[in-house]
């Protein structure tokens, strides 16, 4: 009887330091997009290092580097990703208000596409570099500008595994580059998004069925912009508000996606 006592108190202890060890760590990095400094930052869970894990790189939305896409990466890591926030921005180059994130995120969106793609190539080379990540196992993904940011990753014709897109801009300088994509692409929709109208959705879709692009695009009704996002509120007569279901079901639309195209194994 004590021998059985003493096995169920061990392992009961090596389960306890075992779940004990599983932590979340996440490092800030410093990397270059030609003369300028980006600072971006890495999310892992520390009790899979030992072997290559795949890799996300997240895109933030037009506020930039912040609280909103660090909780992102961290859910991405506990779900088995090396997470890797982008900062398309540049270091210490952070919006005070939406004025200022509207000017500094309509710079890249309607001014400077190539710079915008310069930037997030940067941080799919900079995931790539990362010794817990397999670099052939790398997707992208990101949060309005975030979510436009990723579209272009595609475009551009990185070695993406999969292109997610939530609640971003869908519009692009040449449709024709629609020809580059090579990977699967999942995007996420509000229904009635009044930023992004009827026609820019069907543009999109006719540019990826012009292109034989493997995609899928899911409207979530009722949803507006910026539909994963408590910081939005909840009141959809001003465009952008949260939604909890939609919320839940991009997040879960997500998963499965990522199950088929760059699993967790």
């Amino acid at each position: 009887m004590k021998n059985i006592l003493k096995i169920i108190v061990l392992a009961t202890v090596l389960a306890t330091s075992s779940t004990g060890f599983a932590k979340i760590i996440n490092e800030k990095i410093e990397y270059k997009e030609g003369d300028t400094t980006l600072e971006g930052f890495v999310y892992y869970d520390n009790a899979k290092t030992s072997k290559k894990s795949p890799g996300v790189v997240i895109v933030h939305h037009w506020m930039g580097v912040g609280d909103y896409v660090k909780m992102r990466a961290e859910q991405m890591a506990k779900l088995g990703y090396v997470a890797f926030i982008a900062d398309i921005y540049g270091k210490g180059v952070r919006p005070k208000d939406a004025k200022e994130a509207g000017a500094l995120a309509g710079t890249y969106k309607e001014g400077d596409r190539k710079l915008l793609r310069a930037r997030a190539e940067a941080a799919f080379n900079e995931l790539k570099k990362n010794k817990n990540v397999n670099p052939e196992n790398i997707s992208a993904m990101g949060y309005c500008f975030g979510g436009t940011t990723v579209l272009e990753m595609a475009r551009m014709g990185l070695p993406l595994k999969g292109a997610l897109s939530f609640h971003g801009g869908l519009n692009t300088a040449n449709p024709a580059d629609a020809k580059n994509i090579k990977t699967p692409v999942l995007v996420m929709h509000g229904a009635i998004d009044p930023y992004v109208k009827p026609e820019e959705v069907a543009g999109f879709q006719k540019e990826m069925n012009d292109a034989n692009v493997d995609y899928q695009f899911v409207a979530y009704s009722g949803a507006v912009h910026s539909f994963t996002e408590k910081e939005a509120g909840n009141d959809i007569s001003k465009g952008a508000a949260y939604n909890e279901k939609a919320d839940k079901r991009s997040f879960a639309d997500m998963k499965v996606f990522l199950d088929e195209v760059n699993p967790v194994k």
